[in-house]
């Protein structure tokens, strides 16, 4: 059995910053990946448009990774590849993990954990699409990976399903590779994917966007032959009498990621049933002392850049972490509240026991609006108030708040809400 501070459960963007991060504390770190290599979901995204925000360039997901590695080589950090963890356990002396792998069965102890494990998405069998499973039937990302890491052409005529930004690049990916994309149908009435891969995934290459539609049944046996299409109402139930039968020989489905948590549901962690991941402070550590979360583990991003922000952020803290037995547990945690009209709020606590000062929010707006102001309130009095402009609920925010001075306690009630309109 080998001792670590911290152990980072995920080798891609976000587990990488998070061991880079620990490393640089000053942390002994181990990293275990369950793929052959490191970096996650951007070995397979080889389009650009990655680290606008971090390295002020647009760089492809390969290229974006790479520059973390290159560093987390540089520190030695340890890690294994081809890993699995199959339990974890806590005690008073820490975690013990164990794995397995091609040596065998993996032991591990340490002191904090960062659960860097991403998310997945959903397939055909979450959506209750009626008829037979045939061949040809693809979640964006598998179709992703066939096309761009195995060179591999899963498509000729095809019908994509959901609005996703994986799916809206696939259709560009696919068109490029010469298939027929024979339309985008997304079940509610407004896109799910930014708005600039509207623009250029679609737009720029007169793929047809279909909104309140869906798919409601597949055909064929071996292989799909053909889906149904029908209109949605305002409840996204189907429209009795818009059905049409489109021939085509695959669908695609990009109809949302989920945060992939298993194993903190094992250790009893709290999920949020918002964003499907862990409850966190500021620090990004979970309801469970000592198990820290990031990434798409924790809420799914838009943008690479936040998945390394936060990915520091919890490696940071992880280093820095001791049994609270003092001091800082005696000061516990505020509950951040987020009313209806955000989508999401994260972190959903403050850690009254760090140096709060400027916090970093993660947030969607629950539906879209032209004009809006945010505020964020402690106990009833108004300290920050900020205008946005077309807010919509597929783009994540990222805000800075300085609490310094606020003088929080536990009793303290937090809310962050946003009110239609300009005024502050």
């Amino acid at each position: 059995m080998t001792d670590y501070d911290v152990l980072v459960i995920g080798g891609g963007p976000g587990g990488l910053a998070a061991a880079v991060s620990a490393k640089k504390e000053g942390a002994g770190v181990l990293l275990i990946e369950r793929e052959a290599r490191l970096g996650g979901i951007l070995k397979q995204c080889i389009h650009d448009g990655f680290g606008l925000l971090r390295f002020g360039e647009k760089l492809t997901g390969p290229e974006y990774v790479e520059r973390f590695e290159e560093e987390f080589h540089k520190l030695s950090i340890s890690y294994e590849v081809q890993t699995f963890v199959t339990s974890v356990r806590k005690t008073e002396k820490g975690f013990y993990v164990y794995a397995v792998n091609a040596k065998g069965v993996r032991e591990y102890r340490t002191k904090a954990m960062v659960l860097a494990t991403g998310c997945r998405e959903r397939t055909a069998k979450q959506v209750f699409i009626h008829g037979t499973r045939p061949a040809g039937v693809f979640t964006a990302g598998t179709a992703q990976h066939f096309v761009n890491l195995m060179g591999q052409m899963p498509a000729r005529r095809c019908v994509i399903l959901g609005s996703g930004d994986i799916g809206l690049i696939m259709a560009r990916r696919l068109t490029l590779e010469g298939a027929k994309v024979l339309g985008v149908y997304e079940v509610k009435p407004v896109p799910s994917g930014l708005t600039r891969n509207l623009v250029q995934c679609l737009e720029d290459y007169d793929i047809p966007l279909f909104l309140s539609h869906t798919v409601t049944r597949v055909f064929g046996t071996g292989r799909l032959t053909g889906v149904e299409i029908a209109g949605v109402d305002e409840r996204m139930r189907p429209i009795p009498g818009t059905e049409r039968y489109v021939e085509c020989d695959t669908l695609i489905l990009s109809v949302g990621l989920i945060p992939e948590n298993e194993m903190a549901e094992s250790l009893g962690v709290p999920l949020d049933i918002r964003t499907k991941g862990p409850i966190c402070d500021n620090r990004f550590m979970t309801e469970a002392d000592g198990v820290f979360t990031c990434g798409n583990a924790t809420h799914v991003n838009d943008l690479v850049d936040y998945v390394s922000e936060s990915g520091e952020i919890a490696g940071r803290a992880a280093a820095s972490y001791k049994k609270r037995t003092g001091q800082e547990s005696e000061k516990g945690r505020v509950m951040m509240d987020a009313d209806a009209s955000l989508q999401y709020l994260v972190p959903q606590k403050l850690n009254l026991g760090s140096d709060l000062g400027k916090v970093i929010l993660y947030f969607r707006s629950s539906r879209v609006l032209t004009e809006g102001t945010l505020t964020v309130a402690v106990d009833g009095q108004k300290i920050f108030a900020r205008k946005y402009q077309n807010l919509k609920p597929p783009e994540m925010e990222r805000l800075e708040i300085d609490f310094t001075g606020q003088c929080l306690t536990k009793e303290s009630r937090v809310l962050v809400s946003i009110a239609e309109g300009g005024g502050i």
